[in-house]
């Protein structure tokens, strides 16, 4: 019974020990006062006063700020780098101050900096030791990310919380587009061709040309002896002296044609949608395919697509504008260019293509011009020597030259629409005569005729 009340006093004795030991931890030794906070910002300074005079200091990491002493009763702190570190100040009487020392980014410089460069966008800058947050709204996305790496170059750690618009997921594109395409061709033909004919002294039929124009030719009518002269082409002047049996004929042609051609497709497609329009056809194309070994190769069809074709993709973005993929391609057949195989004739494909995008309002047109194609083709033919003689040399020449321009010109304007709503009433063509309506008002009869009946 006694050892177990002595244990009992043992313990409520231990018991109170612990807490006066640890109250005794809690609280200030004698002579130290409680820390005080101190925010400082990077290449910054300020100035401590102690009411003694101070004897000795002492700072965790001079690195992140630096003191220095100006006198026995002050010491000036330089903001080194971001970060927090403690400081001791020790004075003549024995008693200590403790100083927390916080040295923050000084977001005052980049604040400036960011209204200076990007002067209409409402963002703000908060600074906690070596990290900054960036807050506010910014018009698009792209500009956003472009503060941020602003700012990334200036302090290690950003977080950016900046807002931005997104861009709407729905949403009808109108595309209106013209095509206007003019191609001027020129041809000037001039050539001479020389002949003979048999008369009394002479009986055979002589020519000089140089074969680019169709020469004479003559043949006998019913074996008279008559001689009758053929031409094979359209001849512009023709020369005879009967009296010598000599002539000459001048082929000097020119020719002028003019091609337009002018589409005006509007296309209706949803943005982030592909949409695509085509004026014109299709036109067979074979195409050769080997087999196996030892077996015949065989030929299939395939249809290649000629006229005016349009690809477009639009997408609407956060600040309300059209972001704009286009691909306008005119194509014609050319023949001159064609292939023959198997007896079948296979034109080529003359064509002319873009591919571009942009960033317009709506409404907005953008024109794609410059698509110019021009040719010039000479062909120069002359008899040797004869058709070096001056003068008379130009008699035994025959020219050929053919010039084509074409100029293509592309305009692009886009919409954004909304479709009706319920009960609206829809748009329509206006008919001079009322549609579906019996009989037609032409075969109506008169009032009077009305009135008899």
């Amino acid at each position: 019974m006694v050892n177990a009340k002595r244990s009992a006093w043992l313990g409520v004795i231990l018991m109170a020990v612990c807490s006066l030991s640890l109250w005794a931890r809690q609280q200030p030794a004698a002579g130290a006062s409680l820390p005080q906070t101190l925010h400082l910002l990077v290449n910054r300074s300020l100035v401590i006063t102690s009411p003694v005079r101070i004897t000795r200091l002492s700072i965790a990491n001079p690195n992140i700020a630096e003191p220095v002493v100006i006198s026995p009763y002050q010491v000036l702190v330089n903001g080194k780098t971001p970060g927090a570190v403690t400081m001791i100040l020790w004075g003549a009487n024995g008693e200590s101050q403790t100083f927390d020392i916080y040295v923050d980014v000084d977001v005052l410089a980049l604040s400036q900096k960011i209204h200076q460069v990007f002067p209409s966008q409402h963002v703000q800058i908060e600074a906690s030791q070596n990290i900054v947050m960036l807050t506010g709204q910014a018009s698009s996305a792209a500009v956003a990310e472009r503060i941020y790496q602003l700012v990334s170059a200036e302090v290690p750690k950003v977080i950016s919380l900046i807002q931005v618009p997104t861009a709407p997921t729905e949403g009808q594109i109108l595309l209106a587009v013209k095509f206007a395409e003019l191609d001027l061709s020129k041809e000037r033909q001039l050539g001479f061709n020389l002949f003979s004919v048999p008369n009394g002294v002479t009986k055979t039929f002589g020519v000089i040309q140089t074969q680019q124009f169709g020469p004479l030719s003559s043949s006998n009518v019913g074996g008279s002896g008559t001689t009758q002269l053929q031409a094979q082409s359209l001849l512009n002047l023709f020369f005879f002296r009967p009296d010598v049996g000599i002539g000459m004929s001048i082929e000097a042609l020119e020719a002028k044609n003019l091609l337009q051609i002018l589409a005006e497709p509007n296309l209706l497609t949803e943005t982030g949608k592909e949409a695509s329009f085509l004026a014109g056809g299709e036109f067979p194309f074979p195409v050769v395919q080997g087999g196996a070994a030892g077996s015949v190769p065989t030929v299939t069809i395939e249809f290649k697509q000629f006229g005016v074709l349009l690809h477009f993709t639009p997408r609407l973005t956060a600040d309300g504008k059209i972001d704009l993929k286009v691909a306008p391609e005119v194509s014609t057949l050319d023949y001159t260019n064609a292939l023959e195989f198997q007896g079948f004739l296979i034109p080529a494909i003359s064509t002319r293509q873009v591919s571009t995008e942009m960033l317009l309002k709506n409404g907005q047109t953008f024109a794609i011009a410059g698509l110019m194609n021009k040719q010039v083709t000479e062909t120069l033919n002359k008899i040797p020597w004869l058709g070096d003689v001056p003068i008379l040399g130009k008699l035994f020449h025959s020219k050929s030259m053919t010039k084509s321009n074409q100029e293509l010109l592309v305009l692009v304007t886009p919409h954004i629409v909304k479709p009706y709503g319920r009960g609206k009433k829809l748009p329509g063509l206006k008919f001079p005569v009322k549609f579906m309506t019996w009989p037609p008002p032409s075969s109506k009869p008169a009032q009077g005729e009305q009135g008899k009946k």
